[in-house]
């Protein structure tokens, strides 16, 4: 009976807690996903979230350009040849005026923003995925394959950026394909170069040497278990890269080696419009503005995901 009775003093006393250690359980914060860290670090950055919002604007103008733009691009009005813009005195059926043949500028700038973001990223992700082939195999194959891409690659940044992107368009042809091909060719040995030094940087790390003990295949060693670990700065680098592209892209429309008239591209536009800058200056300063904008907007989130992806970076 006695021993029932301290039995049961113990059951109804249960067992014994440690205040402190329920305080500091109370007060752990709760666990909080990538994505959430991510948003919050790159939130912080308002120059990021204003460039984050005008590229979504700019990209959304671009995708319902068809339903948004009030005209055809390539549509001719010849009774309203070089009709000023709104604010100049010109009627709302064209808000940016019209150019020297009578086609609608705002239309041509919401399709243009088609072809130079498509430009961008066409570029951004031809470059990227040679880049990543490459840089990979010049860091896991050291001798004569690094030896062969790393030379080209340094023959490509030894030449001028638009000499090299001329070059190529004067060989294959001016055309829009081949702007895409020719800016691409520029901007590989950037990529190329980058996934390298932070492949060969994640390679003497003990998940690296823990994987290859347990006979992880080369291939599956370079995509799966040490392309995650270089993705931040590849992304940063593309983000950058499309900017690039757009400013390489208009530079080669202007000179007449990228996209041919009537095609409604920036760069074309500019192209087209210098000789009426005096008489007509809306049709030259609305393009540059455009190609301003863009840049400098994806430049600004570019920024964001720099310090948003870069622990160093990090505010505390």
């Amino acid at each position: 009976m006695a021993g029932d009775s301290m039995a049961g003093d113990n059951m109804r006393e249960g067992p014994a807690f440690d205040p402190a250690a329920i305080a500091m359980v109370e007060t752990v914060p709760p666990e909080v996903s990538s994505l959430r860290a991510f948003w919050s670090a790159f939130s912080e950055n308002r120059g990021a979230v204003l460039g984050l919002m005008v590229v979504a604007f700019i990209a959304l103008l671009a995708i319902f350009a068809p339903w948004v733009a009030p005209h055809s691009p390539v549509e001719q009005f010849r009774q309203f040849v070089q009709q000023p813009p709104v604010w100049a005195g010109g009627s709302w059926q064209f808000p940016f005026g019209t150019d020297a043949v009578g086609r609608d500028v705002l239309s041509r700038l919401i399709y243009g923003a088609r072809i130079s973001l498509g430009i961008g990223l066409s570029v951004m992700v031809v470059s990227v995925a040679l880049g990543i082939v490459l840089g990979l195999a010049s860091a896991f194959m050291r001798g004569g394959v690094e030896v062969v891409v790393m030379r080209i690659m340094d023959v490509v940044v030894a030449i001028p950026s638009l000499v090299l992107a001329i070059l190529v368009v004067a060989v294959l042809g001016p055309s829009l394909a081949n702007t895409i091909i020719a800016v691409t060719v520029v901007y590989l040995p950037r990529y190329v170069r980058l996934v390298r030094a932070a492949a060969i940087a994640e390679l003497s790390k003990e998940y690296v040497v823990a994987a290859q003990v347990a006979g992880v295949g080369k291939v599956r060693l370079m995509f799966v278990t040490v392309l995650p670990n270089c993705l931040a700065p590849l992304i940063v680098q593309a983000a950058l890269g499309i900017s690039d592209a757009i400013l390489e892209a208009a530079a080669l429309g202007f000179l007449g080696l990228g996209a041919q008239p009537p095609t409604p591209e920036w760069g074309a536009m500019l192209a087209d419009s210098r000789e009426f800058i005096r008489s007509a200056p809306w049709i030259v300063t609305l393009p540059g503005l455009a190609i301003l904008v863009t840049v400098v907007a994806i430049n600004l989130m570019g920024d964001g995901l720099r310090d948003a992806l870069d622990p160093k970076l990090r505010r505390s």
